[in-house]
């Protein structure tokens, strides 16, 4: 069996990127021998999953009998190298940054020295060649002692010039030797560079025919992710949003010119099977105090709409349970140095309208909210989001799960110029007769508006309040409409009152908000 000396460039063509790992694809072109041979590919991330490894040979040529080139066998053999001298980057210490500067210093003085000591060996030769030649013409009777002292004088004042510039070059490049010596020990103590783990991958195919192959092969690989990121540009009427994918790798190699594709696959979690526990059922009757009374609680649930159910401690993307896939529209390069890389994937305009809204129970500011539907043609993954308007950043928010086509919201800050007071008070009263308990709750919300001299135009603001929703037949909650002021505009199933309430410059206002709670004598809890 032949086998390659050399190893075989095998590029990444294509990643996959999951949400913990990357799925990479290699391609590359293969001249075969005829018969079994073994060829050494490389190099490819140390970090590749052995078992994951797989490669299809596609023969351009075959024998009569129309077999073609086979993979009989393929490993990832790996090995420790040390690293190549590199110049240090902007992550780099000073004291990489200083041997550095120190060791091209040193080759500078050691080329310069032995310019210098060439110069002076010749000058040595010239001198030697000009008394020979002095001592001839003086045997032959040919006198000129004014040019020969006048050369002699030349030879010995350049041979005087260099040697003492050879004597300061060498008396630097001992300084700079020492410096470097002791630089070098403090790396040491201080840095390790520690070997680099390279992986080869050795394939054994058997060729029916020489020719040329198209090799194509996949691994997955640790050590990289990704997740969404967004950023909102609002001019007032419209809103751009663009999507971008935070990509991190350092899997040992770089990925040039990719097709990069991003899934929100998690592969870890086929190979687990669900927890299954007990779940006993048993039923007994109740007691005579338990059929008098009705025991009841007041909690407090989040309202759900479409979309994801939250599920606690799962980091990663949140993708609606089902498995999402984005393809970055061109080629993208990310490099392997642990740093996030922002690569684009979509972009869309669309119309918004914006609201000002503000819930007091949950926070006193009034915050601009703009609301527009979801064009971009693909789920809107949970993520962060730029936020930018016409004079610039703003700052940042969370952008929710939101499916193609779907409604979403994004709060372009607090208004500074507004403020919102709550107060409630509650009163209970029993009845004599019916032993009903009723529990009245007074909600009153002051808002002011604090505008700057020369402004005008009035000011729509949403507020919202909640109201209990009572799910037994026993408590009964009421809406007392004659003592709000003013009636809620509107209240949803949820039971969230609100009103729009219009400001002017300088002008505050004061909603109130009243609700019964009528319990009957065989509630107990409230």
């Amino acid at each position: 069996m032949s086998t390659d000396p050399g190893p075989i460039p095998l590029p990444v063509t294509a990643v996959t990127c999951l949400e913990d790992r990357a799925h990479v694809e290699r391609a590359t072109v293969l001249e075969l021998k005829a018969g079994v041979q073994r060829l050494r590919l490389g190099p490819v991330s140390a970090l590749a999953v052995d078992r994951t490894l797989h490669a299809e040979l596609t023969a351009d040529q075959s024998d009569q009998s129309g077999r073609p080139a086979t993979v009989l066998d393929m490993r990832i053999v790996r090995s420790w190298t040390p690293r190549g001298p590199l110049p240090p980057g902007e992550e780099d210490s000073a004291l990489r940054h200083r041997e550095h500067v120190l060791e091209e210093e040193r080759l500078a003085l050691g080329q310069r020295r032995d310019r210098l000591r060439a110069r002076l060996d010749l000058l040595g030769r010239l001198a030697a060649d000009l008394l020979r030649e002095i001592g001839e013409g003086a045997g032959s009777g040919e006198a000129e002692p004014e040019r020969w002292a006048r050369e002699l004088d030349r030879v010995d004042t350049e041979r005087d010039t260099y040697g003492e510039e050879l004597r300061t070059v060498d008396t630097r490049l001992a300084a700079v030797a020492g410096e470097l010596a002791e630089t070098q020990r403090a790396l040491a103590l201080a840095e390790e560079e520690p070997a680099e783990l390279v992986g080869h991958v050795e394939l054994t195919v058997d060729a029916s025919a020489a020719g040329p192959a198209r090799l194509r092969l996949s691994h997955l690989t640790a050590c990289a992710l990704w997740r969404p990121a967004y950023r909102a540009v609002w001019d007032g009427d419209s809103l751009t949003l663009e999507t971008d994918a935070m990509v991190w790798q350092r899997t040992g190699e770089d990925w040039s010119d990719v097709r990069l594709t991003l899934s929100t696959a998690r592969s870890a979690l086929a190979t687990d099977p669900p927890r299954l526990g007990e779940d006993r059922l048993t039923l007994k009757d109740r007691s005579a105090a338990e059929r008098r009374t009705v025991d009841v609680e007041l909690r407090e649930e989040d309202i759900g709409d479409l979309g994801p159910s939250p599920v606690l401690g799962l980091p990663g993307v949140d993708d609606g349970g089902e498995v999402r896939v984005l393809k970055s529209p061109t080629p993208v390069s990310v490099a392997g140095d642990g740093r996030a890389h922002r690569v684009p994937v979509s972009a869309f305009t669309t119309a918004a309208s914006s609201e000002y809204a503000c819930s007091p129970e949950l926070s006193p500011l009034v915050t601009q909210v703009v609301r527009f539907d979801n064009r971009s043609g693909h789920a809107l993954l949970a993520g962060p989001v730029d936020l930018v308007r016409g004079s610039g950043f703003t700052g940042r928010g969370t952008l929710d799960f939101t499916a193609p086509g779907a409604p979403a919201e994004l709060a372009f800050g607090s208004a500074d110029d507004h403020r919102v007071v709550r107060e409630a008070e509650e009163t209970r009263d029993s009845s004599g007769i019916t032993q009903r308990t009723v529990v009245t709750r007074t909600v009153r919300l002051h808002l002011s508006r604090f505008s700057a001299p020369g402004e005008h135009g009035e000011r729509v603001v949403v507020l919202r309040e909640r109201i209990p929703v009572s799910e037994v037949s026993a408590v009964q909650v009421r809406l007392r409409k004659e003592a709000c002021s003013p009636a809620p505009d509107a209240i949803d199933a949820e039971g969230i009152a609100a009103w729009d309430v219009a400001l002017p410059p300088g002008g505050h206002r004061t909603v109130t908000l009243v609700y019964e709670l009528t319990a009957s004598a065989k509630v107990a809890g409230l």
